[in-house]
């Protein structure tokens, strides 16, 4: 089963998709992890994506689905992809779409964490604040500026995937606000 977990920053993926992994043996498929690695693979993607960050460039999409399609061509024994960080634009959407179907592969379920803004905001400067009272940091994208400017290049770029995927039928939408485990089982619901 392949999955896109959608939402605006602080919404949960991250968690749920750990989750997923661990309960699912999903394969988290996260844009910043997969790029990480193939700048230091010593692979021919690998040195392509090395002189592009070293360069301090943008990574084009054809980059990351090179990436995307090692990855699905890797095989092994899984659940299916979870992916995490892509896409963020239609043309990516339909990159990624033209790459599943030519690999024989299907997109299951495009997943929207759906949450309240001013609940979001409140709860990720709430966590961030708990975790500066526990003697650790905070990240330091969690203050009210930053989060603002997130969620305006998440409206900008990605919200428009929810209505591509809800025109293709993939779309689901479930309460990202409730709690971890409530949100886990919201998304078991989806995927049963």
């Amino acid at each position: 089963m392949n999955i896109i977990l959608l939402g605006p920053p602080g919404a949960g993926k991250g968690t749920q998709a750990q989750k997923l992994v661990e309960g699912r043996n999903m394969v988290q498929l996260s844009t910043g992890d997969m790029l990480r690695a193939a700048k230091t693979s010593g692979t021919e993607m690998g040195k392509m994506v090395a002189a592009v960050m070293d360069r301090g460039d943008l990574v084009t999409d054809e980059i990351v689905i090179g990436l995307i399609r090692e990855q699905l061509e890797a095989g092994g024994d899984h659940g299916g992809f979870i992916f995490d960080g892509f896409p963020r634009t239609l043309a990516q959407a339909d990159a990624l779409g033209e790459l599943l179907s030519e690999m024989g592969e299907t997109l299951d379920h495009a997943i929207e964490l759906e949450v309240n803004d001013e609940i979001l905001v409140d709860r990720i400067l709430g966590r961030a604040a708990e975790a500066v009272a526990a003697g650790g940091t905070a990240r330091a994208d969690d203050n009210e500026e930053s989060l603002k400017t997130r969620l305006m290049a998440y409206y900008k770029q990605t919200s428009p995937l929810l209505g591509y995927y809800y025109a293709k039928g993939d779309l689901t939408s479930v309460d990202g606000l409730g709690t971890m485990d409530e949100v886990e089982a919201a998304i078991a619901d989806v995927l049963a």
